[in-house]
């Protein structure tokens, strides 16, 4: 049993909420870090209001940010082969992200993906907690350092973790895993098939618990 010291449990609060979608409507107006700013939507998540399984990713990317939709670049479509691979229908899953909005460095025309800090990631773990409070899923996939520290803290660490489904008092079970955007660094290294296959069977464990 993992007892988290960050994470939604122990979130600042925020707006007084009843629903889920009174959450995504409130996040709207999210002053809580500078993020806001420069990000063309915020990214809140996506899927049935009372799924299984919810998936926590880092952050929106350029994709996300100009569609303000959760998963819908490389690494979305990359994540929705894998779990059709893994027998898991992404349409059952609720999606989100642990910072709802991207932050980027220019360079050039393009945006590059700047990791989120650990004050940006606390500030954001408000509407995260609303997200699991509201879906109430029996699982929840942590894709990634950022979105496992966002959740558990530093308890939790995804080299030591990986694959594991780890139970805290607080809230559901966290399966840990890595975040899909690894895989595509990897794309064209011998070993890009060896490390899909893992992650493919990490979110076959999903179906396993369920």
């Amino acid at each position: 049993m993992l007892t988290p010291r960050q994470g939604p449990a122990f979130a600042t609060p925020g707006p007084e909420v009843e629903t889920l979608s009174s959450a995504r409507a409130a996040a709207q107006d999210c002053r809580r870090c500078d993020l806001y700013r420069n990000a063309t939507h915020l990214v809140f998540g996506e899927g049935p209001p009372r799924a299984r399984v919810l998936l926590v990713g880092e952050q929106p990317g350029d994709k996300e940010d100009l569609a303000g939709a959760p998963f819908v670049g490389p690494s979305g479509q990359l994540l929705d082969r894998c779990l059709e691979k893994a027998g898991i229908d992404r349409d059952l899953c609720y999606v989100t992200n642990a910072v709802k909005h991207f932050k980027f460095e220019p360079r050039g025309k393009r945006r590059i993906h700047s990791k989120p800090n650990v004050g940006e990631v606390q500030a954001c773990a408000w509407w995260l907690a609303a997200e699991l409070r509201f879906v109430k899923p029996q699982l929840v996939v942590a894709l990634g350092a950022t979105a496992l520290y966002s959740l558990l803290g530093r308890g939790a660490k995804v080299t030591r973790d990986r694959g594991a489904v780890l139970k805290t008092p607080d809230m559901p079970p966290v399966l840990v895993t890595i975040h899909p955007s690894a895989l595509l660094r990897t794309l064209n290294r011998p070993e890009a098939a060896v490390n899909q296959e893992r992650f493919v069977a990490d979110l076959a464990k999903i179906a396993d618990f369920l």
